[in-house]
């Protein structure tokens, strides 16, 4: 029976939200939360001998320190493998899981695997040197994704051979493998190319990358003539949140006037975002949307004179495509209103 230890954070650990994102690693023995799926999924070839917790603030804040402290704790408990998460599309979460398993793999010589959302910013940070199963983007895919992940795990940790990554669900790590095939090269492409032409699914056998390429915006020439706009994707909202922007996975933004005002007054605002503790936010929210500096510059003429708005979405979670559309409407307007630089701030 496979000794495994597992990975979760606070949320899912059971020790807190946002609160405590702070907390360090500590070692729970046994089967925590979605621990007890996991055991599950096992059945008679393993067993969850301990869990360990962290913060997500103070993991993504330490990331070699915290993938240190976890793996020391674990090495008493002499684990077999190693499952984190799964993260879903929860970004410090995915990059401690991925941190969690690639130290397991270097310091304790044994299987580790994670589960993520394909948007997750863990996964191209570890996507070569971890197998990280390919999950929904929340919770509702929980039972999907442990199955997947404890599937893949038993086959590691028996050291049989792993399929191709549609086959097994995990993400491809960038690594080419030699198969025999009946069929020669020139008669797979041209296979493919007729299906392609036909309109018919296939699969790749080199898949390309794909980039993301934008162009960067020319320089303001005369930033003491320049009308600048601030921007945000840290979730600062008047309180009550009119335009109700969602927390996580935004699908709109707000503006909002702070005419006549030196300052943004924290009483008067609050924070839709769940990705970062918004504490010091709260406090002054000044310090994720500068007025009170900008109007500084105002004063002196450091800059020619500061929009009287400011736009506001979530970056948490997010579907690329949505926040492009997003960032389109936003630049859009500014441009209308002859804004000539701006100022976009995040978490």
């Amino acid at each position: 029976m496979l000794r495994v230890a597992h990975y979760l954070n606070q949320f899912f650990g059971g020790i807190g939200g946002e609160e405590k994102a702070e907390a360090g690693p500590e070692i729970h023995e046994g089967a925590v939360g979605p621990g007890r799926a996991i055991e599950a999924a096992l059945g008679t070839r393993g067993k969850v001998v301990v869990t360990v917790t962290c913060g997500d603030n103070y993991f993504a804040e330490n990331i070699e320190k915290a993938s240190a402290e976890v793996i020391s704790l674990l090495r008493e408990f002499h684990p077999d493998l190693v499952i984190a998460g799964p993260a879903f599309n929860a970004g410090r979460y995915g990059i401690a899981c991925g941190g969690v398993c690639k130290a397991a793999i270097a310091q304790l010589s044994i299987p580790a695997v994670t589960g993520m959302h394909e948007e997750n910013p863990g996964l191209d940070l570890y996507r070569n040197a971890v197998y990280i199963i390919s999950t929904e983007d929340s919770v509702k895919g929980m039972t999907d994704a442990v199955r997947k992940i404890v599937n893949l795990s038993l086959k590691l940790s028996a050291k049989e051979r792993i399929g191709r990554p549609a086959e097994e669900g995990y993400f491809p790590r960038g690594w080419l493998a030699n198969e025999i095939s009946e069929q020669t090269g020139a008669e797979r492409v041209v296979s493919m190319l007729l299906k392609k032409i036909q309109g018919q699914p296939f699969e790749t056998e080199v898949p390309r990358p794909m980039y993301d390429r934008v162009t960067p915006a020319s320089a303001v020439k005369d930033i003491a003539r320049a009308k600048i706009a601030l921007v945000t994707d840290g979730g600062l909202v008047p309180r009550g949140n009119p335009d109700r922007i969602e927390s996580r996975t935004a699908t709109r933004f707000g503006k909002y006037s702070f005419k006549g005002m030196e300052s943004l007054t924290p009483g008067d605002y609050e924070v839709s975002h769940v990705g970062y503790d918004s504490v010091f936010v709260k406090q002054d929210p000044n310090r994720l949307v500068p007025v009170d500096v900008m109007r500084e510059f105002e004063k002196e003429g450091a800059i020619g004179s500061l929009h009287q708005e400011f736009y506001t979405t979530t970056g948490v979670a997010n579907i690329v495509e949505t926040m492009s559309g997003i960032g389109r409407k936003i630049a859009e307007e500014l441009i209308a209103k002859g804004i000539s630089g701006v100022i976009l701030t995040s978490t």
